[in-house]
């Protein structure tokens, strides 16, 4: 890491299909080995199973199930004294979106439909009506962020 000066963020291209700079940020995070197209292939049926399910536009699903998988706050360890405390703190809107985004990605991975197509899907269509694995973490992450609010007083 240099000490210099922080490395400017990289912007994305909007994706072919939507034109949604969020959506690219997905594609790419869920692309293995370089095989981009394979990746937007996965995405592209996903949303349109999506859009078949619950009649709606698949691009506002998307970012609804992606709102309601961004926490709003997370714990961060701090070290005072020879102790670590998990101190709660706020969380960026770039790093939110980030964690979402990898949170769906893992929670589709690990759920046993059987191909990745349905997984997202299954997992979009979760997230949307508030369950799923991902929408867990979100609430984990709350939930220890909320018992460790005695030691918010680290924040630094």
């Amino acid at each position: 890491m240099s000490r210099r000066h922080a490395a400017e963020k990289r912007e994305v291209l909007p994706d072919a299909k939507f034109g949604d700079r969020i959506l690219t940020k997905f594609m790419n995070n869920l692309m293995i080995d370089g095989k981009k197209s394979a990746a937007e292939k996965i995405v592209y049926n996903a949303l349109d199973r999506v859009e078949d399910k619950i009649k709606r536009a698949p691009i506002e699903v998307f970012h609804e199930a992606l709102e309601n998988i961004k926490p709003s706050v997370e714990v961060r360890s701090r070290r005072v004294g020879g102790a670590t405390y998990q101190v709660p703190v706020e969380v960026r809107p770039e790093r939110r979106e980030a964690l979402a985004i990898r949170w769906l990605i893992k929670a589709s991975r690990a759920r046993n439909e059987n191909t990745m197509e349905e997984r997202l899907a299954g997992e979009l269509l979760d997230a949307v009506n508030s369950r799923g694995s991902a929408v867990k973490k979100r609430e984990d992450t709350h939930k220890m962020a909320d018992a460790n609010k005695a030691f918010s007083h680290y924040r630094w």
